[in-house]
Formats: structure tokens, C-alpha cells, sequence
């Protein structure tokens, strides 16, 4: 399939057209990089991010772009055509064929850690209370593996689960906010003691729900002010909970404040930003980054890529920004679980963030060829002529593409060697 790419010099831009901003969401302020321009001060704001050319999309614009200034410079090409890429020389095939065995491998094994974790949080949380001393070693046995994996010297990559082996129903809360926590930890270097006490709060954090009916928990519509009410107890009964199981003071504490917001509008007290843990801060950025994407009623979850960008552009007042920023750094411009379509115009799920280059991360690629069971895997880094057009929503793939990449409703995430490093750990 060939692809096009259609741009516009900045000063084409008006009213109607539809955009979009190849840029990261801290360097403009607008909720997402692809829109309608809608008004003249919108056109203000994009001229003032730095672009002095746009990717627009003729079909789904009302208008045509202005006409190009004389001395415009070449930048404004309304066209250009993709760079084909150069064919690999014969002798790298037998490598690249045994770099996508590795891939393959090393997803395989972060799989089955994955899968044997979950199913150990998941006794761990319910057995709590009936008998905890257990339920309390079995968790430091996680929380030390996870802290130990995280805080690693070298590069260590947040993956979204998405192979064979793992489903939905491996799906846990609570171990998806611990991976995020440390996945934090790693970004601020924390001490080791440090972090296995954040992912103790972390994986425990929500322990007061078991006071809570199932049918407020699993309830799909708003909640009523009432039952909002009796669902906002959960921190001071889990804080409780804590208290007499005999966990640490301070876990107690940042199980309490996990739903207070930097700006004094959370519960159960409305306490700001300085008047809170700076666990229990770091905790409620995690949590509600991973509500959005995987909230009780599928239908309004928010793709990872969607959910960082309404945090920064429409939440950013209820968090403690430097740590959203490092979240954004750390999951990257498109986090791990995103549904992508790549320069060449095939569709790929982003499988694993490049630490370091979060622009190219590791895709799993449409490839009707392949066994989806095999399916070809990329890093972007070493494919410089392949980049990123656009982030889409599960809806917008073509039915054979959706069934192809199987992308999950809920989007589990988990700790590993970054996949650069795979031919390494296989050594």
C-alpha cells in the first residue's frame, strides 16, 4: 500500500483544516495532536509551538489549506512522498530472522512471569484478612522481584501484555499500579528500600474495596452521590485494614490518601499536595492513569495514548506535575498497549517503550503474511525510515486488522528486560 503524506507550511493554515501536531503533549496544550482548527486562536497557539510545517489530512478537512506564499521556503511542499526504504543486504536476513526469535522468546518468558504474578497478587489481595501473615509474605515475595527487576542498572522496559498465553481475566489493578509505581521509582532513583515499601502501598492500595458491595464495585453506570459516598470510604477502611493486619505505619497512611488530589479536591480529607505523602502522590497518578484506560465499563476506556494526554491537557491541577511529566517520560509519547498506524501504512500494537527513545518503541505489525501467532515484531530504532502517523482507537481498525493484533479491552502492563537487550538474556 502506498502512502502519502500530505503537509502545509504553517501559514496555509486556517479554519477547517484538520492537523496534526508530530509533537509530544508537553510541547503544545491541547488535549490530543490530531484535530480540527476551529478558531483563529487555535492557529495562534500552533504557530507559536515552533512548526513551520503541518501534516494535515485533506478528507477530513472542511477547507482547502491557503494558498503558498511566494517566498515560502521548500518546507511547504504540500506533498511528499515517503522515502522508500533501502532493502536489507541478503546476509542480515539469517540475523534478522534470529532477532525476531529472540523477541519472541524473551515476550514469551515476560508472559509467563506475568501470568504466574497476577495469579499470586490476585490470592494475595483477596486472602488479606483471613490470613494475612501469608497473604503479607507472599506479597513482599512480588514487590522484591518487581523492585528488583525495576531498579536493575541498564534499561528496564514497561510491556503491555498482549501474546498467547495472557488474557483479560490476568487482568489485576492492583499489580498494574505496582508495575507503574516502580516503573516511577526507577525514573527518580529511588533506594531500593524506598521502593519495596511504594509497591507494598501499591499492590495493597485498594484493600478497603473488600468492604465495599459488588454491586457498587461492578456497577457500570455513574454511581449515585450516595453510593459515590459509601465507594469514597474504601481509603479510610483500607488504612484500617492495614492498621490491623500489621502492615507499616506509613503504608497505612498512603493507602488513606491515595484519592487526594494536589489541588484539594480529592477525599477522604481534601487534603493538597504538600499536605500528603509523597508515596501516596506518586501512587494516585498511577491509579488514575490506569482507571481511565481500564474502568469498570469497557466502552468508556480511554486508549493508553488518550488517557496520558487528558491527564496533562485537562487534569494536570489534581496531580503533582513533575511526576506526571515523568510518567509521560516514562511510558512514553505512545505507551505500551497503543494501537499505532505506521509510516508505511500498516497497523502495529506498541508492545514495549524504548526508555530512552520514546518515539520509536517496539511494535507488533499487521502483517496478513505472518502467522498472527508469529507475528513480526519491530524496533523502531533500528527502522529509521519507518515513524509513527497516527494513534488510533481499536474501533478505527479494519475488521481482519482488529482480529489480526487482538488488542486487549484492558490493558495489563509488567516489568522486564528491555527487548533491546533480548539477545543478551538469551545468552
Amino acid at each position: 500500500m502506498h502512502n502519502e503524506h500530505h503537509f502545509i507550511d504553517v501559514s496555509q493554515l486556517q479554519v477547517g483544516i484538520y492537523v496534526h501536531l508530530d509533537l509530544g503533549w508537553m510541547d503544545h496544550p491541547f488535549t490530543l495532536s490530531n484535530f480540527k482548527v476551529k478558531d483563529e486562536e487555535q492557529i495562534s497557539i500552533i504557530k507559536k509551538t515552533g512548526l513551520t510545517k503541518l501534516r494535515y489530512d485533506p478528507k477530513r478537512s472542511d477547507c482547502q489549506p491557503l494558498p503558498v506564499k511566494v517566498n515560502t521556503p521548500a518546507t511547504a511542499e504540500i506533498v511528499e512522498k515517503e522515502t522508500q526504504s533501502i532493502p536489507a543486504p541478503a546476509n542480515s536476513v539469517d540475523n534478522a530472522k534470529q532477532r525476531l526469535k529472540e523477541l519472541h522468546q524473551a515476550i514469551n518468558v515476560c508472559e509467563r512471569k506475568f501470568i504466574n504474578t497476577s495469579n499470586i497478587a490476585r490470592q494475595v489481595t483477596r486472602n488479606i484478612l483471613t490470613d494475612s501473615k501469608a497473604s503479607i509474605e507472599q506479597a513482599a515475595v512480588i514487590v522484591n522481584d518487581l523492585v528488583d527487576t525495576a531498579l536493575m542498572e541498564g534499561d528496564v522496559a514497561v510491556h503491555a501484555l498482549n501474546g498467547n498465553r495472557s488474557s483479560d481475566a490476568n487482568y489485576i489493578h492492583p499489580l498494574n499500579v505496582t508495575v507503574l509505581a516502580l516503573i516511577m521509582a526507577k525514573s527518580i532513583n529511588m533506594s531500593k528500600e524506598d521502593a519495596r515499601l511504594l509497591g507494598m502501598a501499591a499492590l495493597f492500595h485498594d484493600i478497603g474495596k473488600a468492604e465495599i458491595s459488588d454491586k457498587i464495585l461492578l456497577k457500570k453506570d455513574p454511581l449515585t452521590k450516595s453510593e459515590q459516598s459509601h465507594f469514597e470510604q474504601h481509603s479510610e477502611m483500607g488504612a484500617r485494614m492495614a492498621q490491623e493486619v500489621g502492615l507499616p505505619v506509613r503504608i497505612g497512611k498512603i493507602i488513606m490518601q491515595h484519592h487526594e488530589h494536589a489541588d484539594g479536591s480529592g477525599y477522604p480529607k481534601h487534603l493538597r499536595s504538600e499536605q500528603t505523602d509523597p508515596f501516596a502522590r506518586l501512587i494516585a497518578i498511577v491509579n488514575g492513569y490506569d482507571n481511565l484506560c481500564n474502568p469498570n465499563n469497557i466502552a468508556l476506556a480511554k486508549t493508553p495514548y488518550e488517557a496520558l494526554a487528558h491527564m496533562y491537557a485537562s487534569q494536570r491541577a489534581k496531580y503533582d506535575e513533575s511526576l506526571l511529566k515523568r510518567l509521560i517520560k516514562s511510558l512514553g509519547i505512545y505507551p505500551p498497549g497503543s494501537i499505532v498506524q505506521l509510516s508505511t501504512g500498516s497497523y502495529a500494537t506498541v508492545i514495549s517503550v524504548n526508555p530512552n527513545k520514546p518515539l520509536r518503541p517496539f511494535v507488533m505489525v499487521h502483517d496478513p503474511l505472518t502467522d498472527r501467532h508469529e507475528p513480526q515484531i519491530i524496533d523502531l530504532r533500528e527502522e529509521p525510515s519507518i515513524s509513527i502517523n497516527a494513534c488510533l482507537r481499536p474501533s478505527q481498525l479494519p475488521a481482519d486488522v482488529l482480529e489480526y493484533l487482538n488488542p486487549r479491552k484492558r490493558v495489563s502492563y509488567f516489568i522486564d528486560l528491555d527487548l533491546s537487550n533480548a539477545e543478551d538474556s538469551q545468552a
